[in-house]
């Protein structure tokens, strides 16, 4: 009897787990029992890591305990420093991240991971990409803050000047909506490596090299590149119009797992609302957003083509002043929460080792 064949694993349960549950039919996104639209709307970054991490939202002393040990951990060694500092101006940011990620020390066995490795990690993502941003616009880095929380104090360590408060509020939610998401490639990625019992420096190396690729990581400077190009409110109806006419897509819209709006655009969106009032590159986004909606439904409308969290990711992102290089590796600072909680389980289960089926020839 032939093996079943599912391209890409379409459709192919592989894992159980208890850390999300993606329903693209029904529009459902749900961290531990929670809706993760309400943990966007009504919780930090800090918390909701804690949920996935030790499986439930922290009380008052456990989240002062994940605070001051994500405080703790930012500074980076002297030889990350000197690592990241070396490499070419022309390398990636994803590359810097991937590179400065691996030459980091975990203290004590590497197997199995603890949730102490795992903090430490975290928290020293978003300095990597601060420091070498910094290095990059011939300024030096700026040193973190230990009364700025996880999110802020990312934003304090790229600009040098304390970020709004309305920026540090959407940002937290994408940064929330985007820890985890299912069994994704580059989650998919960490799993894999964390079943051969390698050390978890490895399974998030592994993982930002598969978010790096652009099928995965790499939608929302798209959505940026397009609204640039429509420029104005007055052009953004012949713009789209003209897209659609020549059978082109529209980034932002639509997605492979949700067949209805994006649940984490809906909740993005809502946070993100108070921001129009003091940027127009926001206010821009969501009129596009508005025309886009419309005219898809009349040229398409046996398609469900509605909103996803790429589009306000992008919105919120460059409406709080960060370029689109920095767009992939911010996505990596939130996705390592969810990276490592995989990481968790599946030091728990057996070495993954799917099977394929042989398409050449048998030797004379």
């Amino acid at each position: 009897m032939e093996n079943l064949i599912s391209l890409g694993l379409e459709n192919v349960v592989v894992a159980e787990t208890d850390l999300s549950l993606v329903d693209g039919l029904k529009g459902h996104l749900v961290y531990r029992n929670h809706w993760a639209r309400d943990l966007a709307i009504n919780n930090t970054f800090e918390e909701v890591a804690h949920l996935l991490w030790y499986g439930h939202l922290p009380s008052e002393q456990e989240l002062a305990d994940l605070n001051a040990k994500l405080v703790a951990n930012r500074e980076l060694p002297a030889h990350v420093k000197a690592v990241v500092d070396a490499m070419p101006d022309d390398m990636d940011m994803m590359e810097v991240l991937r590179t400065g990620v691996a030459s980091l020390p975990l203290a004590g066995d590497t197997w199995p991971p603890t949730l102490d490795q795992i903090i430490y990690l975290t928290a020293k993502l978003p300095t990597i990409i601060a420091h070498r941003y910094a290095r990059l616009n011939n300024r030096e880095p700026v040193a973190p803050r230990t009364d700025l929380g996880h999110t802020a104090n990312y934003l304090y360590m790229l600009k040098g000047e304390e970020p709004l408060t309305a920026h540090v509020r959407a940002f937290d939610a994408y940064l929330i909506l985007t820890q985890e998401h299912g069994l994704n490639a580059s989650t998919f990625t960490a799993r894999v490596i964390a079943s051969t019992r390698s050390d978890l420096v490895s399974s998030i190396t592994g993982a930002i090299g598969a978010l790096k690729g652009p099928l995965h990581g790499g939608a929302p400077s798209e959505v940026t590149e397009m609204i640039e190009a429509i420029g104005t409110k007055e052009n953004a109806e012949p713009w789209i119009k003209a897209k659609l006419a020549a059978g082109e897509r529209l980034m932002g819209f639509g997605h492979r797992i949700y067949r209805t709006t994006d649940p984490r655009a809906i909740a993005l969106s809502k946070v993100a609302s108070e921001l129009t009032a003091e940027d127009k590159w926001f206010d821009l986004a969501v009129h596009v957003e508005q025309i886009a909606l419309r005219l898809l439904k009349e040229h398409k409308p046996n398609r469900p083509l509605e909103t996803n969290v790429e589009f306000y990711a992008a919105a919120v992102m460059r409406a709080i002043g960060l370029p689109d290089e920095l767009f992939t590796p911010s996505f990596a600072v939130s996705r390592t929460v969810g990276w490592s909680a995989h990481v968790l389980e599946a030091a728990k289960g057996k070495i993954i080792r799917p099977q394929s089926n042989y398409t050449g020839t048998m030797p004379e």
